[in-house]
């Protein structure tokens, strides 16, 4: 009686456990633009479930010991349009309860099923090392592949933002109007968003200078520090800001071919390792099985 009271109560935690986890995975998650829109940013599951645990390693993470890393953290969530979302003290706690709070489950399955199979319980310890490992970088690694995607869709609009610019600059519009018009005629995406917060400052008071070149640091991206360097320049040199733009506009075309270029230069190595591992030994054993295999059968 007592070992099936037991199987029930633990049964109940896992589908308590199991329904929690389906309502957090539904929910959405947003950030606030410049003008007061919302817009979904997706968090990974594991972060939604630790979340609500994350205020119990506040201290700690905001302690002075910390200050550095949490303003990198800061700025790197910046960068990856998770301001407001998600805070540096935030990600520093789940770096710590990721692989707390999934390492000792996957420690206990993977000694369970060694319990169960002998052959798995020698290389048991190694799986508990390269688990608990794989869940500290987790965190991190989300952030890297979050911020080198925002940074590549940005990358990717860039030429042809700086193209509807200069049109509209060239046409006789202010460059203040020529951003506004920049937004509002197409879809708001992650650049469009940098330009509305810039817009935005400008209009709370900030200088265009200092409004771009915080931009520039948000972002972090050399071809973007070049169009707001050139800009900031003509703004002090009164020089024309529409030939500006066009030049940096087709500079970043050419710079992006110049990318395109070496990668396609760099596809043949990269393919030698699929090529020697999987597809020879494919030819190999389609080619010659039938032979060795009737070979095996004279033998026999």
């Amino acid at each position: 009686m007592m070992q099936v009271l037991v199987i029930l109560c633990w049964s109940a935690a896992a589908a308590l456990l199991a329904w929690y986890a389906a309502g957090v995975a539904q929910t959405i998650t947003y950030v606030t633009l410049a003008d007061g829109r919302r817009k979904e940013r997706r968090l990974p599951l594991s972060f939604k479930l630790l979340l609500p645990l994350a205020p119990n390693l506040r201290p700690m993470m905001e302690g002075p010991g910390m200050a550095a890393a949490r303003e990198k953290a800061d700025a790197r969530l910046v960068t990856a349009g998770f301001e407001g979302l998600l805070s540096g003290w935030e990600f520093l706690a789940l770096r710590v309860l990721v692989p707390l709070c999934f390492g000792i489950p996957w420690i206990a399955l993977i000694h369970a099923a060694a319990s169960v199979s002998p052959a798995l319980a020698a290389s048991a310890p190694a799986l508990d090392v390269l688990g608990v490992a794989l869940l500290a970088v987790q965190p991190t690694l989300w952030l890297r592949k979050a911020t080198a995607q925002r940074q590549r869709a940005i990358l990717r609009s860039l030429p042809f933002v700086l193209d509807l610019l200069t049109l509209s600059v060239e046409a006789g519009m202010d460059f203040m109007s020529a951003m506004q018009r920049a937004v509002e005629g197409r879809t708001v995406d992650e650049l469009g968003e940098e330009i509305l917060r810039v817009v935005r400052e400008i209009q709370l008071g900030t200088t265009r200078r200092n409004a771009l070149r915080t931009m520039s640091r948000r972002i972090d991206l050399p071809d973007m520090r070049s169009v707001v360097n050139a800009l900031v320049q003509a703004d002090e040199l009164g020089v024309s800001i529409g030939s500006i733009l066009r030049i940096q506009s087709d500079q970043i075309r050419q710079r992006r071919f110049d990318r395109a270029e070496r990668l396609a230069n760099e596809a043949p190595v990269k393919l030698l390792g699929p090529l020697l591992l999987f597809i020879f030994p494919a030819v190999f054993l389609v080619l010659l099985g039938p032979v060795l295999h009737r070979l095996f059968l004279s033998l026999r």
